[in-house]
């Protein structure tokens, strides 16, 4: 179903955007990287967080890690991960798969800053083997995205 959705999400909103399904597994940035031949900071991932009771989903580089402090400043509380469990469950995308497109139901959208170190990034398609290519303030004008600095690039 969840495939499904994201083709039905671009059908609707960007007919010209295909989905690219691999024979092997994209479900971590370095296989994503590998199997669509660009770097692992080009890969979209989208991290499924949780601040007090709210749920959100916050798209960062493929080597940029959550900053705490930062993250806590933007989102007004401390940051967890959501639980493998919960993810597939609230998003509607298995882990590997999650990404803003095709979501079971709304949820708030952020992309980190990071990714517009690059004209086309490569995020999931909504299972562990389907992406999409994208520029990054494309990717975050579809969604509804806000713009935040909340991530740290590798040193």
């Amino acid at each position: 179903m969840s495939l499904e959705s994201v083709r039905a999400f671009f059908t609707e909103k960007a007919p010209d955007i295909a989905v690219i399904k691999l024979e092997i597994s994209t479900a971590t940035v370095s296989e994503a990287a590998a199997g669509h031949g660009v770097a692992p900071a080009q890969i979209a991932k989208t991290l499924s967080i949780r601040v007090g009771e709210q749920v959100a989903l916050v798209v960062t580089r493929g080597d940029a890690r959550l900053d705490n402090r930062k993250a806590k400043a933007v989102f007004g509380g401390k940051v967890r991960m959501l639980d493998l469990g919960e993810v597939e469950a609230i998003t509607g995308h298995p882990v590997g798969g999650v990404c803003p497109f095709g979501l079971i139901a709304p949820l708030p959208i952020y992309c980190d800053l990071s990714l517009r170190a690059f004209d086309e990034v490569v995020p999931a398609a909504g299972d562990t083997r389907s992406a999409v290519r994208i520029a990054p303030d494309r990717m975050a004008e579809l969604v509804g995205a806000s713009w935040v600095d909340v991530c740290r690039a590798p040193d």
